[in-house]
């Protein structure tokens, strides 16, 4: 297995109480799907990935508080503080239509319908109507293109590819 194939689902930003939960924060839209009973993840480590069993989860306060199966105390699980935690990418849910996991989108290339190249998409902003996606232009200011059916006319995630219709005032 090499890391392409797993997928980044949270951070273990700190540890909760003594019993051994850590406090994840989640960057999955299928949150209670990733850290329910039984769940099998990876925790990111220097010397490779861990596999862990998620043995309960609970939220609190926009975190995950999660316990693995034989963790039992604090002890065992703090040296995994601000370790990122990942599926493997068999576990990934199925997307419909015109839906796309941020991996997908980051680093793709942008062009405007005549075929003019704007730039790459190097960050996703989570904005609650729609995403917007965050274009690295060279020379020039980023792009912020909203994730609408006005403006982008088609996603090619095979080939990196998103062509956009370039409104009156969208890159100036």
């Amino acid at each position: 297995m090499t890391k392409e194939n797993y997928f980044k689902v949270g951070t273990i930003v700190n540890t909760h109480g003594i019993r051994g939960e850590v406090k994840i924060m989640a960057i999955t839209d299928f949150a209670a799907d990733r850290f329910k009973k039984g769940a099998a993840l990876q925790i990111e480590t220097k010397q490779g990935f861990v596999p862990v069993t998620v043995q309960s989860s609970r939220l609190h306060k926009n975190m995950w508080l999660v316990l693995f199966e034989g963790v039992t105390n604090i002890n065992e699980i703090e040296k995994y503080k601000t370790n990122d935690i990942y599926v493997y990418g068999e576990a990934r849910e199925a997307l419909g239509d015109d839906e796309y996991y941020y991996d997908e989108i980051i680093d793709s290339r942008v062009v405007s319908l005549s075929g003019e190249a704007i730039g790459v998409v190097s960050e996703i902003m989570t904005t609650g109507a729609n995403d917007v996606w965050v274009v690295k232009r060279p020379g020039q200011s980023d792009a912020l293109i909203p994730m609408i059916d006005d403006v982008v006319k088609s996603v090619d995630v095979a080939n990196k590819l998103i062509t956009i219709d370039v409104l009156e005032g969208l890159l100036d």
